[in-house]
């Protein structure tokens, strides 16, 4: 399973990883929507964590880059925000499969991954 997590805070990232890594996946970071869709344009991807909150570059770019380049690559996105709680970012985003909050413990975090990523 190989995943890619876009995500600008490095120890946040990190965390994610490494959990993400003891069950088994494959992990790349990227820190901007550049590196993401670089990334994007290599092998082919199970699942992504995209945070929606990014400063550079854009979740929904990064999602429908993907949505084109690695259409069977599932899209679990994070947010600090409250923004989109009515569900809206689904129909933004046909490839996006969950909206988590940026607190969710890794462990869950890393569960639903696995689960969305084991669907790709």
């Amino acid at each position: 399973m190989d995943i890619l997590i876009v995500e600008e805070d490095p120890n946040l990232a990190g965390l994610w990883a490494r959990h993400l890594r003891r069950g088994g996946a494959r992990v790349c970071v990227a820190a901007d929507a550049q590196a993401a869709m670089a990334r994007i344009e290599g092998a082919p991807l199970s699942a992504m964590i995209v945070d929606v909150g990014l400063s550079v570059g854009s979740a929904m770019s990064i999602a429908d880059y993907a949505r084109f380049r690695q259409p069977q690559a599932r899209v679990i996105l994070v947010t600090a925000q409250r923004f989109f709680s009515d569900g809206s970012i689904f129909e933004l985003m046909p490839n996006a499969c969950a909206y988590l909050a940026r607190g969710t413990d890794p462990e869950d975090l890393a569960a639903v991954v696995d689960h969305h990523a084991r669907r790709a």
